[in-house]
């Protein structure tokens, strides 16, 4: 018997974290709830810290206070936690294909140097089947569109299973196809119990995407269900008025 998704803990719980580059504070005392089988976007103008909110949470950059997923610590559930970079801090020249990019999402469970298996096999042509880039498997990543590789990373974190998907602009400088693709596989997880975080930066689709909204600047200014928080006196104060 399945439990309800408001008796689990939350997917990921932030408690006053600040996220800093060096001695360069980027979020400071940011607090934030993700609750199970929701789609959390984080937003605000650029430059505020949603990114670094991320990637603090999973330890790519320096960060002070308490981050759990799931009631737990990353290290002890670190394979229930996945992430996709924004695109920019990939490198696109590197030589390798569709396919083996969306392969690397299965290694934090398999390992690096475990041979694939045919259910592994499976899993990959089905990742790769679910965001319609199948037929470009074999293509080298550079000579992809701004749309195909968003949607390759997409396929690499379904790759993974993770129960948590934190995704960097998964909507960035993509056209409207990838864009209908992305958002529908974003309520399909959460349709399924999955927990997501998105950093998003189109005002205009925030209350279509998301549950849960957090609006940060340098820090939280608020954070909780979208009919609650994305409001325009909360949207004005992050990113100046007369935007909502």
């Amino acid at each position: 018997m399945s439990v309800p998704l408001h008796a689990l803990p939350p997917a990921l719980v932030m408690r006053n974290v600040s996220a800093r580059y060096g001695s360069t504070v980027a979020v400071e005392r940011a607090s934030v709830v993700v609750p199970a089988g929701t789609v959390m976007g984080f937003i605000g103008p650029n430059g505020a810290g949603k990114s670094s909110l991320i990637k603090a949470a999973i330890d790519l950059i320096d960060r002070d206070g308490e981050v759990e997923f799931f009631g737990e610590s990353l290290a002890a559930c670190r394979n229930r936690v996945g992430y996709m970079p924004q695109s920019a801090d990939v490198d696109w020249d590197y030589p390798i294909t569709v396919r083996q990019v969306v392969q690397m999402g299965l290694f934090p469970r398999v390992g690096w140097f475990r041979r694939l298996s045919g259910e592994h096999k499976e899993l990959v042509d089905a990742s790769l089947a679910r965001v319609g880039i199948a037929d470009l498997a074999k293509r080298h990543i550079s000579e992809l569109s701004g749309g195909q590789r968003r949607r390759v990373f997409v396929a690499r974190i379904l790759a993974q299973q993770p129960d948590i998907y934190l995704l960097d602009e998964p909507f960035a400088g993509v056209d409207a196809a990838s864009e209908k693709v992305i958002r529908g596989v974003l309520h399909e997880l959460r349709d399924a119990g999955k927990s997501v975080v998105i950093v998003h930066h189109d005002l205009s689709t925030v209350e279509e995407l998301c549950d849960h909204v957090t609006i940060i600047n340098r820090g939280v200014l608020a954070s909780g269900p979208v009919s609650e928080v994305f409001t325009r006196e909360t949207v004005n104060k992050a990113f100046g008025l007369g935007l909502l």
